[in-house]
């Protein structure tokens, strides 16, 4: 059964592929199989969500999808100059949090700002992050945010740099004998980067309680993978004698069953867990290069991927388990209602809410 509604499209504000979606009855049974399980505990896994927790992937797939797009609007409207959008990726997030308990900790890139929102953290915060108010941890000085309380550790700019951060993270929790994970993102170009293998090096001889992510979005920064690296990803983990598995980042059902298999090992106390996401990036780097982004693929690339997009493809899912479409569009209509919401309150806080020049030089240290 194809459940050609859907949700809402954008034309002004998402990419062509995802504006005309229709499903297409291979991939939507590419996903079926996948959704199956690629193997028996992953299906398992799988098999064991309930309704609910089905339908809290869906949520948190709009609520990704749905920020981003208010981003754009922004950027179109000139309320702010650019966003850094994980529209294609969402999957990798949404079912990579959906895998934690209350008192894991994520790190995530600003690529994955649905973690925040998946946490718990308000959606005014997310949008205040980048209107530069006070309503953030930063006070309105940087856009890369977080909540310790909420168990999301603040990226900064330099992509990677988290790994390490969160392998100490990990290991404390180790040395503490708490059955805590600590769980973070990178990106493909940055594995090339010393705090990355630094990180993964420390948290393989330390055993420590680390899942970490390599988002493989096939380009950094300008830079196609194949351009960039000649190796696996897959192949990673060898070098550092720890387990490495790959998952497909357009599904959310086989994110989630490869980080909650991850999960659980690092909480059984067997050492950090590689896993390797296979997606797309079908934007640019940010909003500002999305017209030569485009120009790095032949546009057959953007068609394959488009085709697979994450929160169509798991839509089409649902319906075919027999979730009746009147209850996708309801959870729609609310999280449309809540991030339109948010994103008033937070332009209007603009006028109340910036930071004090005297406080500029506040938590500098050098």
């Amino acid at each position: 059964m194809a459940y050609n509604a859907g949700m809402k499209r954008y034309p002004a504000f998402e990419f062509p592929e995802y504006v005309d979606w229709r499903p297409d009855p291979e991939v939507q049974a590419e996903f079926a199989r996948t959704a199956a399980g690629v193997d028996a505990e992953r299906a398992e896994a799988i098999e064991a969500l309930d309704e609910a927790a089905l339908l809290k992937l869906y949520e948190g797939l709009l609520a990704a999808r749905l920020h981003d797009i208010q981003l754009k609007r922004w950027v179109k409207q000139g309320v702010i100059s650019k966003a850094w959008l994980g529209s294609g990726e969402e999957a990798v997030t949404v079912g990579g949090c959906a895998a934690l308990g209350p008192d894991d900790v994520v790190g995530p890139m600003i690529r994955n700002a649905a973690a925040c929102i998946e946490r718990g953290m308000p959606l005014l915060a997310c949008f205040a992050a980048y209107l530069g108010t006070t309503d953030t941890i930063t006070g309105g000085r940087d856009m890369h945010i977080g909540d310790a309380a909420k168990g999301v550790i603040p990226p900064i700019s330099h992509v990677a740099d988290l790994v390490p951060v969160m392998a100490g993270c990990a290991l404390a929790f180790r040395l503490r004998r708490q059955p805590r994970v600590a769980l973070t993102w990178t990106g493909d170009g940055s594995t090339a980067t010393g705090a990355f293998h630094e990180g993964m090096r420390m948290a393989a001889s330390t055993g420590a309680p680390l899942v970490c992510v390599v988002q493989d979005n096939q380009v950094a920064l300008g830079t196609p993978g194949e351009l960039h690296f000649r190796g696996n990803y897959e192949d990673l983990g060898r070098a550092y004698g720890v387990p490495s598995w790959t998952m497909d980042g357009n599904n959310v059902l086989d994110c989630y069953a490869a980080t909650a298999l991850a999960v659980r090992r690092c909480r059984e106390g067997r050492g950090p867990v590689l896993l390797v996401a296979r997606t797309f990036r079908m934007g640019g780097h940010a909003t500002h290069d999305e017209r030569e982004a485009r120009e790095l693929f032949d546009a057959s690339v953007f068609r394959h991927w488009g085709q697979r997009d994450p929160v169509g493809c798991y839509e089409q899912w649902l319906v075919g388990r027999g979730v009746g479409t009147a209850h996708l569009e309801a959870i729609e209509a609310d999280v449309t209602a809540r991030i339109e919401a948010a994103a008033r309150e937070a332009v209007a806080r603009r006028e109340t809410h910036q930071p004090a020049p005297a406080t500029q030089r506040d938590g500098v240290y050098a």
